[in-house]
């Protein structure tokens, strides 16, 4: 019997990835930030080797005849009234980032791809949007109403959608695109064809199928569009230069030398050959292009964001209210901290007032918590800095720094564990109410280093984030407890000290002296107060009582002598 139509498996659709290229990032960030105050031709630079280069261009500057990769010199010199500013990486990030968040609305799935692209993974979304055409038209449509400059392509694989999306100008359907260099007469394509910047002159008026330098873009032929349909990726690849399929400058020079330069002599040729004559990166990038090798999309995971809103009713503005709305809010902040294991680090409560105005107080804990009432006291304390002026109708308590916090577990006596824990906790909370009085960076620790110079034994560190010493490294030979800089001292320039030596403008007798302890610096360090060479420590007591560490440095950038250095107390 013939399986019915209900019991055949469901075939499972094409996979369609879809590539949004912003080729003039940099300069439309900058020009939509400008809003419309820049009308002349705009370059984005960048510093490379000590010379300013172009890395972005407007439309305009680009109608002028400047190029990415250009300097700027000879940039002014072709466009005289040219307008330049500095590239700002960041910025442009955040500007990609926001059209990520844009084009969620196709997709599920969207990735950034390197700095000014990004790619989306439209199987099973297009016929919400009325097809793969509408959707295309769509995000034209948009992108333009933004002033943002976009190429796309559409294809089975990432590589081939990637390929349209960079090497295909014009429209969907167009037969006439771009230059359109191809359509013209021989001749005057001939003194139309530009030449690529730094390129030999060699295959100027050649085309590039012909022995001419392949361009970074061709202009779409008759039939040929940034859509590939279902299963047509071969076709649509084909008459594409090599370097559509994201292969090296190297490997692109290489490959015209020897005659193959569209994608189509490539996926004709044995790929055993291929493979030995141009590595294993070549034959990789072309099963990512038809589909053979997989190229999955994995988008970035949305960072945690933690934040509670309460609106009021009524407009409030008593201490004893805003109290009362941190009971309400600090547990259900709380409570999404612990379901993904953190703790607030720093927080921060913003007051909507009903004149429009917003008065901000920011808490930086001592210790990640997720616990209420050790947050409570801290915010209760800024809470005097709020002028409620007319009333707060509205509070947000967000966690700007939040960090991971697992619960420990006590091995030993419980006593002893419950008693250390609460130490920890108290301590936690001095130090955050006393960073919240006089700030978290002005208070320090000491925490020991292994070293046997002296001056370096300690370190200090922020006490809100660093660990308490349970015990101080032991020393084979005892330390002063007050050390200062070097002081000089007056005795003979022989390394046995006298028993009579004169420090601080008087004279002291040598009752008993211990040593000499010597120690030398770090080699692998140049340290300006060691240049005087090896030291030999004393450890001296004189007639009144005091108990001097003394040094004699033996010299070496630096003349010898005698030098006191630290109390034993």
């Amino acid at each position: 019997m013939s399986p019915t139509p209900a019991s055949l498996p469901a075939r499972a659709p094409h996979r369609r990835i879809l590539s949004l290229w912003f080729p003039r990032l940099g300069a439309d960030r900058i020009l939509r930030q400008d809003r419309g105050g820049i009308t002349a031709p705009l370059a984005v630079t960048e510093e490379v080797s000590n010379m300013q280069v172009i890395s972005s261009l407007s439309a305009a500057a680009e109608n002028a005849g400047l190029l990415v990769g250009q300097s700027l010199r000879d940039a002014h010199a072709v466009c005289a009234h040219l307008v330049a500013r500095s590239r700002n990486r960041p910025a442009e990030q955040a500007f990609l980032a926001a059209l990520q968040r844009w084009a969620a609305q196709f997709s599920p799935w969207v990735a950034a791809e390197g700095e000014d692209a990004l790619v989306l993974d439209l199987t099973g979304c297009a016929h919400l949007f009325g097809g793969e055409a509408a959707l295309v038209a769509r995000i034209d449509a948009e992108c333009a109403a933004m002033g943002v400059s976009v190429a796309l392509g559409l294809a089975d694989t990432r590589g081939a959608a990637w390929a349209l999306a960079r090497f295909v100008q014009g429209e969907v359907g167009s037969d006439r695109s771009g230059d359109a260099i191809q359509q013209e007469a021989r001749a005057t394509r001939a003194r139309a064809q530009p030449s690529r910047a730094g390129a030999p002159q060699k295959g100027k008026g050649r085309h590039w199928t012909r022995g001419g330098t392949a361009p970074d873009r061709v202009a779409s032929p008759a039939g040929q569009v940034r859509i590939a349909p279902p299963g047509q990726t071969y076709g649509a690849l084909a008459p594409l230069p090599v370097a559509a399929l994201r292969l090296d400058p190297a490997m692109v020079a290489q490959l015209n030398r020897l005659g193959l330069r569209q994608i189509g002599d490539l996926l004709g040729q044995p790929r055993a050959a291929l493979a030995r004559r141009f590595g294993r990166g070549l034959v990789l990038r072309l099963d990512q292009a038809m589909g053979s090798a997989p190229e999955p999309i994995s988008p970035a995971r949305a960072p945690d964001h933690f934040a509670v809103r309460l609106t009021l009713p009524e407009p409030i503005g008593l201490m004893s209210d805003l109290l009362a709305a941190l009971d309400r809010m600090l547990p259900q902040l709380c409570a999404r901290l612990e379901a993904r294991g953190k703790g607030a680090r720093v927080l921060r409560l913003e007051a909507q007032r009903t004149d429009q105005a917003a008065e901000v107080v920011e808490v930086t804990l001592a210790r990640p918590s997720r616990t209420p009432a050790r947050i409570r006291p801290l915010l209760a304390m800024k809470l005097e800095q709020l002028d409620a002026g007319f009333g707060i109708d509205q509070l947000r308590l967000q966690v700007l720094q939040a960090e991971p916090l697992h619960g420990r577990r006590q091995v030993g006596h419980l006593e002893a564990g419950a008693r250390a824990r609460a130490a920890d906790h108290q301590l936690a909370d001095v130090l955050g109410r006393l960073g919240a009085r006089v700030g978290t960076e002005a208070l320090t620790r000491y925490h020991p280093v292994e070293t046997h110079v002296p001056e370096k034994t300690a370190q200090l560190q922020a006490a809100a984030w660093s660990e308490a010493v349970a015990r101080w490294p032991h020393v084979a030979r005892p330390r002063p407890v007050l050390l200062w800089p070097p002081e000089l001292v007056q005795a003979q320039d022989v390394p046995e000290l006298d028993a009579c030596f004169r420090w601080r403008g008087r004279d002291w007798h040598c009752l008993q002296r211990e040593g000499p302890e010597r120690i030398a610096p770090e080699w692998w360090l140049d340290d300006p107060n060691w240049r005087s060479g090896v030291r030999d420590y004393w450890r001296v007591v004189t007639e009144d009582g005091q108990r001097l560490w003394l040094y004699f440095a033996h010299g070496a950038a630096l003349s010898r002598g005698w030098f006191c250095q630290g109390s034993f107390g």
